[in-house]
């Protein structure tokens, strides 16, 4: 719901800043006062284009700023957000655009930057402008679609049901095509996927096989100064070289002074525990340094081997992957690529049947949701035209056709189109042909009206002089049928009729005024005293009169008195 609307510089409007509320909001002013700039403002906010001709005189940029609050309802609207990294956490979405001089436009929602286009698909779930030159959203058959398809709870659960099959013979299809399109590289690439295969398994690789070569193959290669490592080593342990003694003997003799001082004093017992221990240690060191001498030996032949199965493994992998780990797993695939092959006609086979029954299921499900629709159409377009009769088109027909469409789709295999003539002996053509923007503006109303409970569409809406060339009863109807749409949506609606005004929850007027050379549109909010002479002015003209005062009080309580039955049948 949009809770204020803050406008610089943007024609008239130098700074003004709105607040709006729940129910019905009524602009009203003189002739000429600002009260459609103040709208298409708004416009700017849900992306419509703006040129920098909007700036006011003497500036060099214009911005506009709109605060709306969110519920959990608007889920298609999350998720917009959401792909766009937008946090909405807080309920609120504060939407800013800014354009200069220059022609640069900046928009921010929730102090990110977003395109256009984006902002586009933002104001679409915000706001359904209703106006003498607005492309309305009742023109686009999605749009068509949503009405009739929430207009009838059966109807709901029929299409979701369609699109749960829809869903699965379209995957199947897509599988089919995608085998469909590999079978024409089956044959060159059967013979590639066979080498790959052929030439790994001849490896026979085993899992970290490289790891242990690579040890192998440093010890042998360096056998030699290995071998000289372990002699001087093992000499010096237990040998010893030149005049000096082995390192074993030498601790053998300290060994023998400790426990022959022992006799005497016991305080190197611990020293003479750890001597003892260091020259087992140095013993069985000095063993495994013999047996592996006597083990080692060089061999140029094993040496050789090992490296070119090395070689093998690191062709592979240089093909297949970074480790042998990796080129068993694409032989996986590879396999199973293979078996794919061989079993594409099994494959395909299976396919066409499970898509040859879930196409019988979806037919099925079509046209059980092509016979309500036909059925919710009827009802709907019987309930719209009786209302487009109050609504001062007496003569209008309006139908909506539900016909079949050439292939299943999305939203079911029909074709929804609104059909209107405004005369009698005209004929019926598409609603986007033929109607004027009166017209549509009252469809629109007419549509509201009916479906107002149901409608799970945008929950702000805007009539701007949706009361063009009507008067007396059918400004009554018009006024109740806006009400009504109160009740379940926020309305902006500007008006010059009394009829519509005394409806109003919340009554806003637009003022212009002259100083010197500048001209400033100012927007108010108006109390209840004032309410009652502006409606008062707006019956009577500018003489407001005792006569027009009571009669304004009148109209005001009357409309508090429908307001109440509306909202007590919608309580019920």
């Amino acid at each position: 719901m949009l809770k204020t609307l803050t406008v610089w510089n943007f024609a008239l409007l130098e700074h003004v800043q709105v607040e709006f509320g729940e129910g019905l909001n009524i602009l009203t002013g003189e002739t000429g006062a600002g009260k459609s700039i103040l709208i298409d403002a708004l416009g700017a906010i849900l992306g419509q284009r703006v040129s920098s001709d909007a700036i006011r005189t003497g500036c060099d940029w214009l911005r506009v700023e709109a605060v709306f609050t969110l519920d959990d309802e608007s889920l298609g609207l999350h998720e917009l957000l959401a792909g766009q990294a937008i946090d909405d956490s807080e309920g609120l979405l504060i939407i800013t655009r800014q354009v200069t001089k220059g022609g640069r436009s900046m928009v921010l929602v929730n102090g990110c930057h977003v395109t256009l286009t984006i902002l586009k698909q933002i104001g679409a779930f915000l706001v359904d402008i209703h106006g003498q030159n607005e492309n309305l959203a009742l023109l686009k058959e999605e749009s068509q679609f949503a009405l009739l398809d929430n207009y009838d709870p059966d109807l709901t659960e029929a299409l979701a049901a369609y699109r749960q099959t829809y869903g699965l013979w379209k995957g199947k299809k897509q599988e089919h095509a995608e085998k469909e399109q590999s079978a024409r590289e089956y044959a060159q690439r059967l013979d590639m996927l066979r080498w790959q295969d052929k030439e790994i398994s001849e490896a026979e690789l085993k899992e970290n096989e490289d790891e242990e070569l690579e040890a192998e193959i440093r010890k042998l290669s360096h056998a030699e100064k290995i071998a000289g490592f372990v002699e001087e080593s093992y000499n010096l342990l237990d040998v010893g070289t030149g005049n000096g003694s082995a390192v074993l003997t030498a601790v053998a003799k300290v060994k023998k002074n400790l426990e022959d001082m022992s006799r005497y004093d016991d305080n190197l017992a611990n020293t003479y525990t750890m001597v003892e221990e260091a020259y087992i240690s140095l013993q069985e060191a000095a063993g495994e340094l013999r047996d592996y001498g006597e083990s080692l030996e060089f061999q140029p032949a094993k040496l050789d081997k090992l490296q070119n199965r090395m070689d093998v493994i690191d062709r592979l992998c240089r093909k297949y992957g970074a480790t042998i780990a990796d080129v068993l797993e694409h032989q996986q695939k590879v396999q199973q690529e293979l078996m794919d092959i061989e079993n594409y006609d099994e494959d395909m086979a299976r396919l066409e049947r499970e898509i040859a029954a879930l196409e019988e299921k979806l037919r099925q499900k079509a046209e059980h949701l092509t016979n309500l629709r036909q059925r919710a159409a009827g009802e709907l377009a019987s309930a719209i035209g009786g209302q487009l009769v109050a609504l001062g088109m007496p003569q209008a027909a309006f139908h909506i056709r539900v016909e079949p469409a050439e292939k299943y789709l999305g939203n079911g295999a029909d074709t929804v189109a609104m059909y209107f003539s405004a005369n009698p002996g005209e004929e019926e053509k598409l609603l986007s042909k033929v109607a004027s923007g009166g017209e549509l503006s009252r469809i629109a109303l007419a549509i509201k009206t009916v479906a107002a409970s149901r409608d799970s569409s945008v929950p702000s809406m805007v009539f701007d002089e949706i009361d063009t060339g009507i008067g007396g009863r059918t400004a009554q109807m018009v006024a109740e049928r806006i009400a009504l749409v109160a009740q379940y949506k926020q309305v902006l609606c500007i008006t010059h009729l009394p009829q519509i005004a005394c409806m109003a929850d919340n009554h806003l007027y637009i003022a212009k005024t002259s100083a010197g050379d500048s001209t400033v549109t100012q927007v108010r909010p108006l109390s209840e005293r004032e309410r009652i002479s502006e409606i008062a002015r707006m019956a009577s003209g500018v003489d407001v009169t005792t006569a027009s005062l009571d009669n304004a009080k009148e109209m005001v309580s009357h409309a508090k008195l429908t307001k109440q039955k509306f909202a007590a049948d919608k309580a019920v």
